[in-house]
């Protein structure tokens, strides 16, 4: 609907087609080192601050050089895990545990031989059961000893690996980060790289508008995004090009955007703050 109405090629705000921030890219550069010399690596984060833009870009990188295995379901029982593990490497995945395991291994080891950096991701890390985790770090101990497992996660999982019981585990971590809200000046930078990548103009957004959806954005990449769409969607709606003020504070009402403050009757509020 978008690309129709304004004449574009590309999506506009497609982060599939999103250059790294400066943070973002050191966070990026250094993983990769990681993954040269083998270790253990936690990402973390709010939800909204750029995990998975670094996720898409690592599962972009060269296939020649990178095995990235990327593990998405962490709900699973380890059993599954290690079958979702066998498909990301592209090896059989039936029998039981110990037969994959020791196909994947094999697999593992071929890669690695053959020039390959093997890097297991595993998304929602926070999710996961710590038996779960546990058996994984086993089996990650007969990988090639410079693989690069990385963990993508809240902040929470940091509080879950200082538990004594998981010493063994985080004893293991040779890098963790915790990627920060951004600043305006960042989000302003932001807006205006994506309305570049699609081929929208600067002034596709007011002055007053953009001001109203740093400020909205709280330094959430995608608030931003998902704030930035609906405005340009409101624009549409209203048959304008440009995106005002009031198409800003259209979407700002939704009750999804609205604190629970808003929605408490004036004597709850009274009694709240009592």
């Amino acid at each position: 609907m978008l690309r129709s109405y304004f004449g574009l090629s590309k999506n506009p705000f497609d982060l599939t087609r999103f250059t790294l921030l400066a943070h973002q890219q050191d966070i990026f550069d250094t993983l990769g080192v990681h993954c040269q010399q083998g270790g253990f690596c936690l990402l973390l984060g709010q939800p909204g601050t750029g995990k998975s833009v670094i996720k898409s870009t690592l599962l972009e990188c060269d296939p020649k050089r990178y095995m990235i295995a990327p593990v998405a379901r962490t709900l699973h029982s380890y059993s599954n895990t290690l079958r979702i593990l066998c498909a990301a490497f592209q090896t059989d995945t039936d029998g039981g545990d110990f037969k994959c395991e020791k196909r994947l291994l094999a697999q593992v080891h071929k890669l690695n031989q053959n020039g390959k950096m093997i890097v297991p991701l595993i998304d929602d890390a926070h999710l996961m059961n710590t038996d779960c985790l546990r058996k994984l770090r086993l089996l990650f101990e007969d990988f090639p000893k410079n693989h690069n497992l990385i963990l993508i996660g809240l902040p929470s999982l940091v509080s879950t690996l200082n538990l004594a019981v998981n010493e063994e585990i985080k004893s293991r971590v040779t890098y963790s980060v915790s990627l920060p809200r951004l600043n305006p000046e960042q989000i302003h930078d932001f807006i205006l790289a994506q309305l570049d990548l699609c081929g929208l103009a600067h002034r596709t957004f007011s002055a007053e508008a953009l001001d109203l959806l740093i400020r909205s954005a709280d330094g959430f990449l995608r608030r931003t995004r998902n704030l930035c769409v609906a405005s340009l969607l409101e624009a549409v709606r209203d048959n304008t090009k440009t995106v005002e003020l009031p198409h800003v504070n259209r979407v700002l009402l939704q009750p999804h955007w609205r604190r629970e403050t808003d929605f408490m009757h004036p004597a709850q509020t009274h009694s709240s703050t009592a």
